[in-house]
């Protein structure tokens, strides 16, 4: 895996089109098609939201595509579009986008399908290698948060949501945002039951008794915020 900008220069490949970029917030796509532009791509498509995303996805099949992994209202949405996303197209190459530092969301990212994971407040040049990186067929991480995913399996304790599915830490970040169950079913299209029983496995898992306790670990993961 590739470390942080500077510790060496950015690989070298030719000119490119087609590159797909999802993000929900417009200053900051705007930003990162900047810098996109800026890595020297002539062809740039936009997706506001997960369903025009995977269809953009669908229609164009970019060559590298930048997504983040939070929505709003939709949680951890981003890593249910890269897993479809690399479904769709074994060979994607795909730079998830986030402000999560927590290993467990980074590591998830990776198992999902993306191959690089590229934070919101890095500097542009760091931005740039990220995507030159990925779009290079290679893997990047920055190297803090590298050494942090290494080391996950070897201190349990210290990630307290390492052993949560990726459906449960989108239940837990709606839960955060103050979602009803009902609510949670609604946005991510799946049953109440489903809900109910997913957050009674995160308890189980915490070792909290009551709903009001489960959501207090929910808002005290700021990694889960957008």
């Amino acid at each position: 895996m590739r470390a942080d900008a500077g510790r060496s220069a950015p690989p070298q490949v030719g000119p490119m089109t087609g590159v797909l970029i999802v993000d929900d917030h417009p200053v900051v796509l705007r930003g990162f098609r900047c810098m996109v532009e800026d890595a020297g791509v002539e062809m740039i498509f936009e997706a506001t939201d997960l369903v025009a995303g995977y269809r953009t996805f669908h229609r164009i099949r970019p060559q590298v595509s930048v997504v983040d992994l939070t929505f709003r209202g939709s949680g951890l949405s981003g890593l249910t579009l890269i897993r479809r996303m690399r479904a769709l197209e074994p060979k994607a190459r795909i730079l998830a986008l986030s402000m999560h530092q927590d290993p467990v969301i980074v590591a998830r990212a990776l198992q999902s399908g993306a191959m690089g994971y590229a934070l919101k407040d890095m500097p542009a040049d760091a931005f740039v290698e990220a995507f030159r990186t990925v779009r290079a067929g290679q893997c990047y991480l920055p190297h803090a948060l590298a050494t942090d995913v290494a080391l996950l399996s070897a201190r349990p304790r210290e990630a307290p949501l390492a052993e949560f599915s990726t459906r449960e830490l989108q239940i837990l970040a709606l839960l955060r945002e103050g979602k009803t169950y009902e609510g949670i079913a609604d946005t991510l299209a799946i049953g109440y039951r489903t809900v109910v029983g997913a957050c009674a496995a995160m308890r189980r898992k915490l070792g909290v008794s009551s709903l009001a306790e489960l959501i207090g670990v929910a808002i005290a993961q700021d990694d889960l915020r957008s």
